[in-house]
């Protein structure tokens, strides 16, 4: 029964799971949350590398997923394999991982960001190059706000393939529709796309940005999951989605019918090895601690 789970919810997820859920945030911000959790069940609604996470960070606790097979395409670029021989080239390299990544790879990161906090992160580091992965526009974002480091992206074309949609044209023909609108541009897009924003927001700082913003009207480019959540949290405001065919497929595998079914089984369990998961656990702890 639900008595004894908590429901943590993607901003991407279909609209009647962010309803059902306790928590809807981006991934930040549940990873704080899931440390503050009692409850003996944790079910994510979100993709692999989230309910790894969650796992990591609750031993102790009962981490269940909807589906199993909802899997992000970009976390899967960067299996532990891959790393080792990136740090093998550049054995005086930090290694910094974006939390969108598997267990496998986080247990061989220094230390762990998200898109929110990948500048302050890598800031935070005293070496001089560093290893960033999988996604490489992330890594592009990172470099023109820490120009004095030498940042690797890995793997090269590493990508999430749902903001690598969003074109400057799907951009400007928002703005032309919307011209007084403050157009808020997540940093997974392409450069040229990142030229464009008033602001770049990881989806939490889109949330904040448009709560105390004094426009009226936002262009969001970032999966279109998170266009529900603003609006049902700010009615009086308008929310243009700058694509609306960005849908992550995998997000979209979680399910009410697959909640329900997760709550009554409880056999869809998300374990992460002992080793790894101890491992990985440092390099998240370490990014919290900032």
């Amino acid at each position: 029964m639900k008595e004894d789970v908590v429901i943590l919810a993607h901003n991407y997820v279909v609209p009647e799971l962010q309803d059902i859920a306790d928590f809807v945030s981006d991934s930040l911000v549940l990873c704080r949350r899931v440390q503050e959790i009692e409850k003996k069940y944790i079910l994510f609604c979100g993709v692999d590398f989230m309910a790894e996470t969650a796992s990591i960070l609750n031993p102790d606790k009962i981490v269940l997923v909807p589906d199993r097979e909802a899997r992000c395409p970009m976390a899967a670029m960067l299996p532990a394999e891959k790393l080792k021989l990136a740090k093998k080239k550049y054995p005086d390299a930090a290694v910094v991982l974006y939390v969108n990544t598997l267990a496998e790879a986080k247990a061989l990161a220094d230390i762990t960001c998200t898109s929110s906090n990948a500048v302050e992160v890598v800031k935070s580091l005293d070496e001089e190059r560093i290893l960033f992965g999988p996604d490489k526009n992330l890594a592009s974002y990172v470099a023109r706000n820490v120009p004095e480091k030498e940042i690797i992206p890995i793997p090269s074309d590493g990508h999430c393939y749902v903001h690598e949609m969003f074109g400057r044209l799907h951009i400007l023909k928002a703005k032309q529709s919307f011209p007084y609108a403050e157009i808020l541009i997540h940093p997974e897009c392409r450069p040229e796309v990142q030229e464009l924003a008033h602001f770049i927001c990881s989806t939490e700082q889109m949330v904040e940005r448009a709560r105390k913003s004094k426009k009226r009207e936002f262009i969001i480019a970032t999966e279109v999951g998170l266009i529900y959540r603003l609006r049902r949290e700010m009615p009086n405001k308008e929310f243009i989605p700058a694509l609306s065919s960005a849908i992550c497929e995998p997000m979209k595998m979680n399910t009410l019918e697959k909640v329900e079914r997760a709550l009554k089984n409880k056999d869809n369990i998300v374990k992460v090895e002992r080793k790894i998961a101890e491992k990985a656990r440092k390099a998240i702890e370490r990014m919290l601690e900032l």
